[in-house]
């Protein structure tokens, strides 16, 4: 069984025994500027934004499918997927360890704390570009049920088996502002009705290189909001990053039954016929 959260230590012996693809997720200029020996660059995990759709969902397997296959993806080897920190980078490498086993990867795993957590324990760093061999990507379409769709997410509006948890910025959360990118980015604002609201940052543990917190340390945060590890949970944010990074915590947490809304809010406020609440969540 892959280990899916690698320290730089457990990262550097892997490489060493094994064929590993390193995947930087950071933008050209970063990788440009410094990254671990062997990576490639493929920034398109952060940026591309998902339907879910039939006609989306095709695009989104067609798209990275191939992406991966040129990064040399074969099935054989294992995707180490980074950002900067897990902090600053919005869930990237969360974000493409979540697109590689949706799309049926054997073998996925982030490196927990990010380019920083690998420069602090001063290993190496280089500006040389690798070439990798492009292979053919193995696309398993069995693995789908790690995703819902909009329909999925507007049923489980009115079932109180499932928390539709949101973990996006407080502004966001309140409806002052639609997205990370501007307030008014998308058209509408607000967040899914009866959502719960967990805010990513919280999960993780901040320091000279942040990263996730303990699992029983997720776990008590969970519970403030309601979630065990008995719950069935739907995550959405703006764009899947940062519920991209909240699935790996409460997983590595113990809680299973965790599937992400990849289109969340970019997709869910321009459909006007989908319900959404706005105002304060809470009597006060």
């Amino acid at each position: 069984m892959t280990t899916v959260l690698l320290d730089p230590q457990e990262l550097q012996d892997k490489m060493n025994g094994e064929r590993v693809v390193l995947i930087d997720t950071r933008n050209p200029d970063q990788f440009a500027a410094g990254h671990i020996p062997g990576a490639v660059n493929i920034h398109d995990i952060f940026t591309f934004l998902a339907a879910s759709t039939p006609e989306g969902i095709a695009e989104l397997k067609d798209k990275f499918a191939k992406i991966f296959g040129e990064a040399g993806l074969s099935g054989e080897e294992t995707a180490v997927v980074y950002e900067d920190s897990m902090n600053s980078g919005f869930g990237q490498s969360c974000r493409g360890y979540f697109l590689l086993c949706y799309l049926g990867y054997p073998k996925v795993s982030i490196l927990h704390g990010g380019f920083q957590a690998w420069q602090a324990e001063n290993l190496a760093v280089t500006t040389e570009v690798t070439r990798p061999v492009a292979a053919e990507f193995p696309l398993d379409h069995s693995a789908d049920a790690v995703m819902v769709d909009k329909d999925d997410v507007l049923k489980a509006i009115d079932n109180d088996d499932i928390v539709l948890l949101d973990v996006r910025d407080v502004d966001e959360w309140v409806g002052t502002s639609s997205s990370p990118y501007g307030k008014d980015f998308s058209s509408r604002k607000g967040r899914l009705p009866g959502a719960r609201w967990l805010e990513w940052y919280r999960l993780m543990k901040p320091g000279a290189v942040p990263v996730f917190k303990s699992s029983e340390e997720v776990l008590a945060d969970c519970a403030s909001v309601g979630i065990n590890k008995d719950s069935h949970v739907y995550i959405y944010c703006f764009k899947g990053a940062r519920a991209s990074n909240t699935l790996v915590a409460l997983k590595a947490a113990g809680i299973e039954n965790v599937k992400l809304y990849f289109g969340s809010w970019n997709e869910w406020a321009e459909d006007e016929a989908l319900p959404i609440e706005t105002g304060l969540p809470y009597a006060c």
